[in-house]
């Protein structure tokens, strides 16, 4: 089985007062689309979502000029019982395939093809985003855009694409990495995706200035956020990272980075804890907690009715290096780790979501399981950690790079897609698979038919 490589697992905090932040969560959800209840007896399994992700680089080839093909692999999708499909309209060129006059349409992105990584160009202008919208509607399957949240361009090597390479003040957003040669800009290191600082207000309504163009779409459902969160652990140490860090603390940071963190530390708690490293913490989920609630808003300001959310990675007992609490504010995140604070929590934005993606991404032979690192109970987990404060927490596999060393058959494979269904469907409020391009690489459409037919008890 080709497997194709489309995210490297591990692939703003003042905005207005506190009250806003508040009320930006707050706003009521219309019962004519809100999630059915999957804990009510009452409500058919048929109703639970299923959800098939649309990276727009990987189905590029496919995509970018035929609607015909769109028109095609929607219909399979249908076919196989999926619900609501996700496209991927901001990849990590910053870039977009939605109609903005924020930043540049994408003109070209590297793929895969039988002959190697190759740059494939759009020369179609008609509107990419549209078209799904369209034939969704024909097909009656719920269409969502999904974001690159805080990424501004992307290196390869097929040379550098996005804005960040355009425009000298965007690429003074970027990160800085502090790396064991020393803190280090972003954009002089080998990695691929380049991020903004998602600390910066420039950058934080740069962003919401592109949602609300997303958010007026008719006939869109709803809209994640991909990559809302840091670049790692190493990101960001920039003075202006620094001031709004002390700012926060209300004193000095005397020995920067080493009192918050080692020097080229990318996992885990450092052996010896520095002074300054939960807070820190605790500092970055406010930033991304904060800027959730800005994002919201400006989505719910243009539509009130459009499903608000994010995708996020289902190892919540790591996910602290990111940056991001995806949890309720209830859950008491100290009182199970110990790297969180007491106000930690606070910062959980689960109630800020009105759907919540979860990579459930274990290996084919990890369906099974309560415990992180296996399908079932990343997706048990999430709901139990966002403690019903989002109303749709649904999650799946990554059915191309689950197995990168090769210890599965493809039979086996295939019958973990199937069993994926029932193990994530059961356990959550939906079914979440990435990606398309995986089902029409291996042809596996009819594993994940049968999985999605065996809950929904057809013959």
């Amino acid at each position: 089985m080709n497997k194709t490589f489309l995210r490297l697992l591990p692939a703003a905090f003042a905005l207005l007062a506190a009250c806003c932040v508040a009320s930006c969560g707050s706003d009521s959800k219309d019962p004519e689309w809100e999630w059915p209840d999957p804990d009510d007896p009452d409500t058919p399994t048929a109703e639970k979502p299923r959800f098939i992700w649309v990276d727009a680089a990987a189905n590029f080839p496919d995509f970018a000029n035929s609607k015909e093909n769109i028109a095609r692999d929607l219909a399979k999708a249908k076919e196989a019982g999926f619900t609501d499909i996700v496209v991927d309209v901001r990849p990590t060129t910053g870039d977009v395939l939605f109609r903005t006059t924020v930043v540049d349409q994408v003109t070209w992105l590297g793929a895969w093809l039988p002959g190697g990584y190759q740059k494939v160009e759009r020369t179609a202008t008609w509107d990419y985003l549209q078209a799904f919208i369209d034939e969704g509607k024909k097909l009656d399957l719920r269409i969502h855009a999904a974001i690159n949240t805080f990424t501004g361009g992307n290196e390869t090597s097929l040379g550098g694409a996005g804005v960040v390479f355009r425009d000298s003040e965007k690429r003074g957003w970027t990160t800085d990495l502090n790396l064991t040669s020393g803190i280090t800009n972003i954009m002089n290191t080998s990695q691929s995706a380049k991020f903004f600082n998602p600390v910066r207000d420039d950058v934080q309504d740069y962003i919401c200035d592109l949602l609300e163009d997303l958010a007026r779409y008719e006939g869109l459902e709803g809209i994640f956020l991909d990559r809302g969160r840091f670049d790692g652990f190493t990101s960001d140490f920039s003075d202006y990272t620094r001031r709004r860090f002390e700012e926060y603390i209300g004193g000095k940071v005397q020995n920067f980075p080493s009192d918050i963190l080692p020097a080229g530390h990318t996992a885990g708690i450092p052996s010896t804890q520095p002074v300054h490293m939960k807070k820190w913490l605790e500092f970055r989920a406010k930033t991304i907690h904060d800027f959730m609630g800005k994002a919201r808003a400006a989505v719910k300001k243009v539509n009130p009715g459009l499903k608000f959310g994010v995708y996020v990675g289902g190892w919540y007992s790591t996910y602290y290096e990111v940056g991001v609490n995806w949890a309720s504010p209830n859950y008491n995140t100290a009182s199970k780790f110990s790297w969180a604070t007491t106000q930690y929590q606070n910062y959980g934005y689960a109630d800020l979501m009105d759907q919540m993606l979860i990579g459930a991404y274990a290996s084919p032979g990890s369906v099974y399981g309560t415990s992180e690192w296996t399908m079932q109970g990343f997706c048990s987990l999430a709901k139990e950690r966002t403690m019903k404060a989002c109303p749709m927490v649904a999650g799946g596999p990554d059915v191309g790079n689950w197995d990168a060393n090769d210890r599965f058959t493809q039979e086996q494979e295939n019958q973990a897609i199937t069993n994926s269904v029932s193990a994530c469907y059961r356990a959550s409020d939906g079914y979440f698979l990435f990606d398309m391009i995986h089902l029409k690489k291996a042809d596996q459409w009819q594993y994940v038919k049968a999985g999605i037919d065996g809950v929904l008890n057809k013959k």
